[in-house]
């Protein structure tokens, strides 16, 4: 027994008596030279128990944050805002994280967005990008940014393409499921909205997300991605990537989804929006439409989807002329379309935490 065995098992054990059974499982598949998530006769459908301030569920560094753009001074009794690094999980299930605190944090719950970058990049370039920071000082949220290790893949990309990584329980979406726990046992976040949103493979692995944790993520943002259960295997990604897929998925989505894509989109085939919005509600369902052009900008069509209530349950955004890149983005950030409209405030509005552009009572049904 090597000392490598050792530890995993001490951390296992350590894991488990903190209540953290989604890293403690990871540590013990670790140890035994299974990656977390593999398929084996002995795989566990891991629940992990949600302990606030548990030890060794994830180690946060708030002695050096990064900078933050136009700091803003702090109020009267107020928490400064930070950016903060973070890591969760042992083994090889260990990633890191950022996490925005926006000032006055602790005051009273605050929602959280979990931003899932695309391939090639990290926390800060996303944040950068998208300027999801910049609107959370505004609106007061939370915003986790996993980062993807280049040891799972030299790309960055999240593994929404194997199978092995499209459940509940297992792989990549058990890993972020328990960094989302922990992350919000250890601040002052509303458990009841907690959101899910990201780019290109950090888009489709948002979907995946949706649909394997509904109990966690009230509603989720696709930028850019694809349907869950898209694809098993390399081989079959790259098709649906460049083709779309044949028909609607499958699988229906398992809560309320925005979609972002450009039709101009050589990348991931715009096919896939329509694909995700088709899966998010009921087909016959009440649809209306809208377009509109952003100032000197990109034009724009708008779909939103309501339920039985009249409550919108899929929203739509195709964005004309558009390739792979965040709509309404800043330059600041690699894989940004300025010139579209903001899909960061359109997603926060669909998640109820800002108010956004409201549909036209003349729009057209």
């Amino acid at each position: 027994m090597n000392n490598d065995f050792e530890r995993l098992m001490q951390d296992a054990t350590r894991l488990t008596r903190a209540g953290n059974l989604e890293a403690a499982t990871a540590a013990i598949q670790s140890a035994l030279s299974l990656p977390a998530g593999r398929d084996s006769p002995d795989a566990i459908d891991v629940e992990s128990r949600f302990v606030p301030d548990a030890p060794g569920g994830a180690v946060e560094d708030w002695r050096t944050p990064a900078p933050l753009a136009d700091p803003q001074p702090d109020g009267a009794g107020s928490t400064p805002e930070a950016f903060v690094g973070g890591r969760f999980g042992a083994g090889a299930a260990a990633r890191d994280y950022k996490l925005y605190v926006p000032p006055g944090a602790g005051e009273r719950p605050m929602p959280l967005v979990v931003m899932l970058h695309g391939c090639t990049q990290d926390p800060d370039d996303f944040a950068a990008g998208t300027a999801m920071n910049d609107a959370a000082r505004r609106h007061g949220f939370f915003v986790l940014y996993p980062e993807q290790s280049t040891k799972a893949n030299p790309q960055r990309c999240w593994s929404w393409f194997k199978h092995s990584h499209q459940a509940r329980g297992r792989g990549e979406p058990a890993i972020l499921a328990g960094m989302t726990r922990d992350v919000v046992g250890r601040h002052s976040i509303d458990p009841a909205r907690v959101y899910v949103a990201g780019l290109s493979a950090g888009g489709a692995m948002a979907a995946i997300l949706g649909q394997a944790y509904p109990d966690i993520f009230s509603a989720v943002g696709v930028h850019s991605g694809l349907p869950a259960g898209a694809a098993r295997d390399l081989p079959s990604a790259l098709r649906a990537m460049k083709t779309g897929g044949a028909g609607p998925s499958s699988s229906p989505a398992g809560v309320p989804t925005i979609v972002f894509h450009g039709d101009a989109d050589a990348t991931v085939h715009p096919a896939n929006g329509e694909r995700l919005f088709a899966a998010a509600g009921p087909m016959d369902a009440s649809v209306q439409t809208q377009t509109g052009k952003e100032p000197g900008g990109r034009s724009w069509t708008r779909r939103v989807r309501f339920d039985g209530d009249g409550k919108p349950v899929a929203e739509h955004w195709q964005v004309h002329g558009a390739e792979h890149a965040w709509s309404g983005g800043s330059r600041k950030g690699s894989y940004t379309d300025p010139g579209g409209p903001s899909a960061t405030s359109a997603m926060l509005d669909f998640f109820g935490i800002a108010a956004g552009p409201a549909m036209d009572s003349d729009a057209a049904a």
